[in-house]
C-alpha cells in the first residue's frame, strides 16, 4: 500500500515535470543605485499549454514585462513574449519559439473533491535546480477572492505549500494531470494557498489566444451580499441576494429596469446567495444572452429580462 502510494506521487511528478517551466521577467528601472538604473525582476512558474510553444502562467508574474525568459525542464532557455493576460482572473499566456514542447495533461476541475490529494509544482523563490514539489489536499472548492464591489475570483484552496515563485505553476492530481494554476498565498496565514481551477484558466487562455484579451458578458451592476445587518438596515425581506449599490448608465441592467437599492435574488433561474454567485452566473453566460432576473424592490417582487452586453474596457 505504501509502495503504491509512493509510486503514484513520484509518477505524477515525472509526468508533469517535463511540462513545468520557470518564467522570469524584467521591466523598467525602479531606481538608480550607484548611478545606474536597475530593472525590476520577477520570478514565477508556468505550464506548457500546447506544442506550439504557448505557456500558461499567472498575470501578475508577467504584468508589465519588457522581457520574458522561459527555462524548460530539459535545460533550454528561450525568450518569450506575452500574448495577453487578464488581471481579473490572474491568467496570462506567453509564447516562445521552438520545437519539442511537451504539453501538460489537463483534468476536469469540476470533478475535484475536498480532501483529494494534490501536488504543487513550481520554482519557489527562483532557486536553481529545477522545479520543486509540495503535497497537500484540496481544502475547499468554495473560495472567492474579492477585490471590490462586483468583483470576485472563484479559487481552490489548498494546504500544499505555495511560495513566491510558485505562481503560475501547476497544481496536479495523483495522475499528474493539472487541476489548477497556483496563484496566491496569504502572507499572515500558514498552510493556505489558492489556485485557479484549470477549467476556468483554459477558458481564459482560449480567449486570449483568439482575441488577445478576454471578452465577458456584462450586466452593469455592483453590489454587496445581503446579510442580516444589511437586510435590517435597509428593511429588506430577503435574507440573501445581491444589494445593488451601483447601476451603470446605459448598461443592460439599467435598460432592463434595475435600480440602486434593488436586491437581485435570481438570475437565469439560479438563486443568488451573494456577489460570488452572481459572478459565477454571469461567467456561465455568453454575450447577447437574454437572462430572466428576479429582484426585491421596496418589499415587492419584480421580474425583468436583460440582454447581456460585452463588458467595456
Amino acid at each position: 500500500m505504501i509502495a503504491e502510494l509512493q509510486n503514484a506521487y513520484t509518477q505524477a511528478v515525472e509526468r508533469v515535470g517535463a511540462s513545468t517551466v520557470n518564467v522570469s521577467m524584467t521591466s523598467g528601472p525602479y531606481g538608480q543605485p550607484f548611478g545606474r538604473p536597475w530593472p525590476r525582476r520577477g520570478i514565477g512558474s508556468g505550464v506548457i499549454l500546447d506544442g506550439q510553444g504557448h505557456i500558461l502562467t499567472t498575470y501578475h508574474v508577467v504584468d508589465g514585462a519588457d522581457k520574458v525568459i522561459v527555462t524548460f525542464a530539459d535545460g533550454r532557455v528561450l525568450s518569450g513574449t506575452v500574448v495577453g493576460g487578464d488581471d481579473e482572473t490572474d491568467v496570462a499566456v506567453v509564447k516562445v519559439d521552438g520545437q519539442g514542447f511537451r504539453p501538460a495533461e489537463f483534468a476536469d476541475s469540476d470533478q475535484l473533491k475536498v480532501g483529494q490529494p494534490v501536488l504543487a509544482i513550481g520554482n519557489p523563490l527562483g532557486l536553481p535546480g529545477g522545479p520543486t514539489v509540495t503535497s497537500g489536499v484540496i481544502s475547499s472548492l468554495r473560495r472567492n477572492l474579492a477585490f471590490g464591489p462586483g468583483d470576485g475570483l472563484p479559487v481552490i484552496q489548498t494546504d500544499a505549500a505555495v511560495n513566491p515563485g510558485n505562481s503560475g505553476g501547476p497544481l496536479v492530481d495523483l495522475q499528474g494531470r493539472v487541476v489548477a494554476i497556483n496563484t496566491a498565498t496569504i502572507p499572515y496565514a500558514e498552510g493556505i494557498g489558492f489556485a485557479i481551477p484549470i477549467n476556468a484558466a483554459l477558458g481564459i487562455s482560449r480567449q486570449i489566444l483568439e482575441h488577445g484579451h478576454v471578452r465577458r458578458p456584462w450586466l452593469g451592476v455592483a453590489g454587496y451580499d445581503v446579510d442580516r445587518r444589511v437586510a435590517s438596515y435597509y428593511g429588506i425581506a430577503s435574507r440573501q441576494g445581491v444589494f445593488l449599490a451601483e447601476v451603470s448608465a446605459k448598461s443592460p441592467a439599467e435598460i432592463a429596469g434595475l435600480q440602486v437599492g434593488d436586491v437581485i435574488t435570481t438570475l437565469g433561474g439560479r438563486p443568488l446567495a451573494g456577489v460570488a454567485d452572481l459572478v459565477d452566473a454571469l461567467r456561465e453566460r455568453a454575450i447577447g444572452d437574454a437572462v430572466d432576473i428576479e429582484a426585491e424592490r421596496r418589499g415587492q417582487r419584480v421580474r425583468m429580462k436583460a440582454t447581456l452586453a460585452s463588458r467595456p474596457f
